[in-house]
């Protein structure tokens, strides 16, 4: 890169800093702007562990991530919401999920919570995306992969902002090919530009993805700045990869998740995203490796093996992005997001309850040397969900650190003010991420209108000056930041955080731990500090109530939840749908036997000879 460029980008970033501090948007033609607005790029893994990255500590191969966090910055301490849509509303809005519309998802909603205000269980139209922002802008924006904001006409990605987008509006389906999670949905609902997609007969997810994406972007021939919102489907259940990445990972985890565990708490410490004493606990979903059987070891250690070749089958796929664009020549004034949408995902069919371990066994092949492969449905279980998140405690579903920090990366590769390979520590969250790239680009943020009407105004804040180095934290310790999910919830302050986790996860109770000394949540100060503790449940109370959050019924869980609403959606009308069948068979078994015992009476009554 040039002097003179070099001498833009600092400028337009000092630009940026400077009209943040006196709350003006940035023109896209400031004094000494680079003559393009950067490129935006965002890259959302599914069901990411806090230490799969290598750079967050992992033993995967995600060179092409590693580069990225090389050349930009690591947020080790950043938040989003404990399951995939709730996040995803999030981040493409910089507004809660409960003022968005995804006060819970579609698969985890109990059915009395339905429609109600916040419970939409899609983007509402009460907010307004970054990619409307963006378009209003000048830019071109393009979305590939998994959206599960909406599935009917009105709430899909090209009524969102969205030039062009090829979509799943599920939670997951098969990376093979066009075919949905037999265990939930009827089909796989994948669309673009608005209408049934066009699918290969064989494909692969991460590659699919990216392929439409790079096939956006050079559709634009004036190559006009963009927003590419990448939304990859690994790691999530189907847990699938290629053959030759399967076999790159073959025994690698026979010693198990323990050790596993204890792996990447070292690695992270190592890689300067935990502390050095950092503790962490053991928990009770976590068995005994050494007490499991030799077939129950192959087939644990299989399975994390193929969530290893998974996600490196996906960073393969960032690299060849990234390679696309050094070719075009925009790769230096693109900026990357890097993030999971929660962590890692612990529900395995096989260990849930006798319907869903006979249906899988059912729908597909689950024989142990076939796991990963085309056919199969993986998943890694608590176990190594545990190893995923470590060394903190929990994991996707959850509101335990494991469940809600997970690595984040963002890098402007021919930016010199962005420090280069730094961790930032402070506390972050997903609503952050769309402001801070508004801010980048220029942008004008919404402020509680857009085009004539009054819209929900984004909560999160820039974290321009964390890139930096000009400042440590984006919120003061004094600004409590709520949350909740499925009845699992959370008061972020400074470096507290008030949480509650319900049943199978917690026993309900309100605990209070320093993230920033003891992010593991392994010491409860409730007691040590009770005024803390009390203030702390009072501005939940308050988020709780400004944003209509409403209680979970008795008993309730996330994926009993999702076991519920598939029966009642999905299986209770294949049954139904077979019952005429079933009568058929039963009338004709029925009309078979009367006809024999008919035949056998008049052979009876006839005369002998």
């Amino acid at each position: 890169m040039g002097r003179r460029s070099r001498g833009a980008l600092r400028a337009a970033l000092a630009a940026t800093l400077a009209m943040v501090a006196i709350n003006r948007p940035l023109p896209l033609a400031a004094k000494d702007a680079p003559r393009t607005p950067p490129n935006i790029v965002i890259l959302l893994a599914d069901d990411w562990g806090f230490s799969d990255v290598g750079a967050f500590g992992g033993e995967m191969a995600t060179p092409n991530l590693d580069a990225l966090a090389a050349t930009g910055v690591r947020f080790s301490n950043f938040h989003v919401a404990g399951s995939c849509s709730p996040t995803r509303a999030m981040l493409q809005t910089g507004v809660s999920n409960h003022r968005a519309g995804l006060g819970n998802m579609p698969e985890t909603i109990p059915p009395a919570h339905l429609g109600k205000p916040g419970y939409e269980t899609h983007l509402n139209n009460r907010v307004v995306t970054i990619a409307q922002l963006l378009r209003a802008s000048g830019y071109r924006t393009y979305f590939t992969g998994k959206w599960h904001l909406g599935h009917t006409a009105d709430t899909l990605p090209t009524t969102r902002g969205y030039d062009h987008a090829l979509a799943l509006s599920q939670s997951g389906a098969d990376n093979f090919e066009n075919k949905p999670n037999l265990l939930v949905y009827e089909r796989a609902d994948w669309t673009e530009d608005g209408g049934p997609a066009r699918l290969p007969k064989r494909f692969y997810s991460s590659k699919l993805i990216i392929d439409r994406m790079i096939g956006y972007i050079d559709s634009d021939k004036q190559r006009r700045p963009f927003l590419a919102s990448i939304n990859f489907l690994a790691n999530h259940i189907p847990v699938q990869a290629p053959d030759a990445d399967l076999a790159a990972y073959r025994a690698r985890y026979a010693g198990g998740w323990t050790a596993l565990r204890a792996a990447r708490r070292a690695g992270a410490i190592a890689k300067g995203v935990m502390p050095a004493n950092v503790k962490m606990v053991t928990m009770g979903t976590t068995q005994n490796w050494e007490a499991l059987s030799a077939d129950e070891k192959a087939q644990r250690a299989g399975a994390m093996s193929a969530y290893a070749a998974m996600a490196t089958a996906m960073d393969r796929e960032v690299g060849r992005l990234i390679a696309h664009l050094k070719a075009r020549g925009a790769y230096e004034n693109t900026i990357f997001v890097f993030l999971s949408d929660n962590g890692a995902e612990a529900t395995d069919p096989m260990e849930m309850s006798f319907v869903s371990h006979w249906n899988a066994r059912l729908l597909y092949n689950q024989s142990t040397d076939t796991q990963g492969r085309p056919g199969s449905l993986t998943a890694i279980g608590a176990g190594f969900a545990s190893a995923a998140s470590a060394p903190l405690n929990g994991y996707k579903f959850t509101a335990s650190e494991g469940g809600l920090r997970v690595p984040m990366i963002l890098a402007w590769p021919g930016n010199p003010l962005i420090q280069r390979g730094a961790v930032a520590g402070g506390f972050a969250h997903v609503t952050d991420l769309a402001p801070t790239l508004l801010a980048l680009a220029g942008a004008a943020p919404q402020r509680g209108r857009f085009e004539g009407r009054a819209v929900e105004p984004m909560i999160g804040r820039d974290l321009a000056p964390m890139l930096t180095g000009q400042a440590t934290i984006a919120h003061p310790d004094d600004a409590p930041l709520g949350y909740e999910l499925s009845g699992n919830a959370v008061l972020f302050k400074g470096r507290f955080k008030l949480v509650k986790n319900l049943p199978p996860y917690g026993d309900g109770n309100w605990r209070l731990y320093d993230i920033m000394a003891d992010p593991g949540e392994t010491t409860d100060l409730a007691t040590a500090q009770p005024e803390r503790f009390g203030a702390m449940q009072a501005d939940y109370a308050r988020f709780a109530k400004v944003n209509g959050v409403l209680p979970m019924p008795k008993g309730y869980s996330a994926p009993q939840q999702i076991f519920d609403n598939a029966l009642r959606t999905l299986l209770i009308p294949r049954l139904l749908a077979l019952l005429p069948y079933a009568l058929g068979v039963v009338l004709l078994a029925s009309a078979l036997l009367f006809w024999q015992r008919g035949q056998k009476a008049a052979l009876n009554r006839a005369p002998s000879s």
